[in-house]
């Protein structure tokens, strides 16, 4: 850990590693402090940046903390059982659907000491983990869960129970995760660790929140910790024979009828309150057709996967806010922000069944992209010139510039469509929706 920079063995070969060693092994915790262990770790959170913690420290800092030698010093605290994990930061993020979500944010000190834990522990619980179970996961995502789902659907079952758990990862039950950490984790330094960063608190306005019960999200932690918490309920659902799918806290259970789907609600909904000691939000917990479902942004029409409606008017309103007209900074710089978010949507909506939706929006688009141009250019002298410049006749240049009309009925103008057309956009930066889909859906 003393040299950060030196070259190390992948995650990959760690997992490797790990994974020979039995579960039920005492020496845990050395492995978690291997200095390749530490190494990998420290690779992993500084790759997932993030803010500072309470103590301000930032990613950038790290390493000349570890330099300086108090490293050395913390190791010692771990080994010798003294160590406390710091409070996490509390912040709390807007919810697309409204209210608010509460994260965690520890140290950098203590999110290398998780992930370092999460290393070790992942190979060991992972493989035990059901197959219907995708988030936060090696090689698992979002997207398999999603047609997991379809491939369901396309076996008869046309309605979705939809169980939301409120509040998942502010009520887990800490009794009841080590329980079932202690299942599998027979030394017992590194389940009191894990343990103290159940019960680390939480600073919140320089007030301190004593935590009993939760996972803070924010953590490299708290994903595993979540899917160990949730995995007897995937074997429950596997035990009854359910068709489901799972993606953190987020799942649904497809059924062939509403009456089935009634009953599997209600009998899932006692077992998760009596067994797992967590709470079902009824208002959002309901049995549906799964034309009318959503799932992680995703709804089923005709066994097609389509983008949910409320997802469609999220992206609509984050590509408002991208090409306003009066932001402020280069068209060049917006140009990269719109585009950066355009690749990230496709990259995970484009399995979806939405070519002509793609082109749609695309032409809606860089009508957007357009009139922010428009609205940068300002005065009428400003916008002749670069008219000309690009291309359109003097004549259509000035009736273009000359216009009373706003900037969003400029944009459409066969002057402005010449100057700023697709092809142009397209130099300047502009990612299509449409060539994102094809490439997903036809690159060999």
């Amino acid at each position: 850990m003393s040299n950060l920079n030196k070259r190390t063995q992948s995650s990959d070969d760690d997992i490797q590693r790990f994974d020979l060693k039995p579960s039920f092994s005492n020496n845990l915790f050395e492995q978690v402090l291997q200095r390749e262990n530490l190494q990998t770790a420290w690779k992993q959170v500084r790759a997932n940046k993030g803010a500072a913690g309470i103590d301000g420290m930032t990613i950038e800092e790290f390493p000349a903390w570890v330099q300086s030698g108090q490293w050395a010093l913390l190791v010692n605290k771990l080994e010798n059982g003294c160590y406390k994990p710091t409070p996490v930061r509390r912040v709390e993020i807007e919810k697309p659907d409204g209210g608010t979500r509460q994260l965690g944010i520890p140290t950098v000190i203590d999110r290398v000491i998780q992930q370092a834990i999460a290393q070790v522990l992942t190979p060991i619980f992972d493989p035990l983990f059901s197959n219907n179970s995708f988030g936060f996961r090696p090689n698992r995502n979002g997207q398999q869960a999603v047609k997991q789902v379809q491939s369901i659907i396309k076996e008869g079952r046309r309605f979705a129970v939809d169980v939301d758990l409120s509040k998942f990862f502010d009520r887990v039950n800490h009794d009841l995760l080590m329980t079932l950490l202690a299942r599998k984790i027979q030394d017992k330094r590194l389940l009191k660790l894990i343990n103290c960063y159940l019960r680390a608190g939480i600073m919140d306005q320089q007030h301190f929140i004593e935590s009993k019960e939760g996972v803070p999200q924010g953590g490299p932690l708290s994903p595993l910790l979540a899917n160990i918490m949730l995995d007897p309920l995937d074997k429950e659902l596997e035990r009854r024979g359910h068709k489901f799918a799972r993606y953190a806290d987020d799942f649904t259970i497809l059924v062939k009828s509403q009456r089935a789907g009634e009953r599997v609600l209600s009998s899932i909904s006692h077992y998760i309150k009596s067994k797992l000691k967590l709470m079902i939000n009824t208002t959002k917990s309901c049995v549906v057709k799964t034309s009318k479902s959503k799932f992680l942004g995703f709804t089923f029409r005709s066994g097609r996967i389509q983008i949910h409606p409320k997802m469609l008017e999220r992206f609509k309103q984050k590509v408002r806010c991208l090409t306003n007209r009066n932001w402020g900074v280069s068209m060049r710089y917006q140009l990269f922000k719109t585009s950066q978010y355009l690749r990230g949507w496709i990259n995970y909506f484009g399995i979806a069944n939405c070519y002509q939706l793609c082109v749609d929006l695309d032409h809606w688009i860089r009508r957007r992209v357009r009139m922010a141009y428009w609205r940068q250019w300002r005065k009428p002298r400003t916008k002749v010139r670069n008219l000309m410049r690009l291309g359109v006749k003097v004549q259509a240049a000035v009736a273009c510039g000359i216009t009373s009309k706003g900037p969003w009925r400029s944009s459409k103008t066969p002057g402005i469509n010449q100057a700023l057309s697709n092809a142009y956009l397209k130099t300047e930066g502009l990612h299509a929706l449409r060539d994102g889909w094809i490439k997903l859906h036809h690159s060999k």
